[in-house]
């Protein structure tokens, strides 16, 4: 992979999906940036790209950002066939331009998946996410005065687990990389994160059943275990998590079913 770290300045052409609205057909267009500085974000280019066009009373490339520290995670961006681009553990807005030759042809596209329509150019819809959110990522706390930091002990491991499973910003690189638009590394690392913490346990088995269901519901595809979803990750979270789910939806199923339908002969005389 290059690297530009020194003060020369590189020049490369950009195969940009534009789009103009949801319901409307979109290309790939061709632009040239020219004398980027390595030094700059990806993101940084394709704002020096839309002040020339609209020098030009062009319509400048919708792209999402927010933050641009790799913690929102709304920069998503398919960069030559990559989530996020070429380096691994960063989001678009941390990839910067010494990643890239003189002389390079870089196609971006936005993030492809059925759940995640395109707005508008590269932007995408991926209010998907939040609707699994909705459906079990949280704990009923009551309010008030938070608790002392030692009054509900938990395992040094359990914790660190925790931390990890928490790094994922939902920007959906996971669903982009994997051949089935599969969800499942988002959704165990949000399922994960409130399971290993003693506040997660009594609506543990709800929680997870209800959210694999609205993933199901919403079209995103089966897991079929080739970890394309955490190899593309920006916070690298694990694909240990899926297996961790796993076990935690059957053990619900396990205990739904014998609560919903109780077994023959059960609360009578053996």
């Amino acid at each position: 992979m290059a690297d530009h770290s020194a003060s020369q300045n590189i020049s490369v052409t950009l195969r940009i999906w534009r789009q103009p609205a949801a319901d409307q057909p979109g290309r790939l267009v061709e632009y040239q940036a020219a004398n980027c500085n390595p030094n700059m974000s990806f993101l940084e280019m394709l704002d020096v790209v839309n002040d020339d066009l609209e020098r030009r009373n062009e319509d400048p490339i919708a792209f999402a950002h927010d933050c641009r520290e790799g913690i929102c995670g709304t920069c998503s961006l398919m960069i030559d066939g990559e989530p996020h681009g070429p380096q691994s553990g960063i989001a678009t807005c941390q990839t910067y331009m010494r990643s890239f030759k003189d002389g390079d042809v870089i196609t971006v596209e936005p993030f492809r998946a059925e759940p995640f329509p395109v707005v508008k150019d590269l932007v995408i819809d991926r209010s998907a996410f939040d609707k699994i959110q909705q459906a079990g990522g949280f704990i009923s706390v009551r309010t008030g005065a938070p608790q002392d930091a030692n009054a509900l002990p938990v395992p040094k491991a359990d914790a660190d687990l925790a931390m990890d499973a928490a790094a994922c910003i939902g920007c959906g690189a996971c669903v982009a990389a994997c051949k089935n638009a599969s969800a499942m590394l988002f959704v165990s690392a949000k399922v994960s994160q409130l399971a290993l913490l003693p506040q997660g346990q009594p609506e543990r088995d709800i929680r997870v059943l209800n959210m694999v269901a609205k993933m199901d519901e919403l079209g995103f595809g089966n897991c079929t275990n080739q970890y394309e979803c955490s190899a593309a990750c920006p916070k690298l979270i694990s694909h240990d998590f899926i297996a961790r789910m796993n076990r935690d939806y059957l053990a619900a199923s396990f205990r739904a079913a014998f609560t919903d339908k109780p077994a023959a002969g059960s609360g009578g005389g053996a």
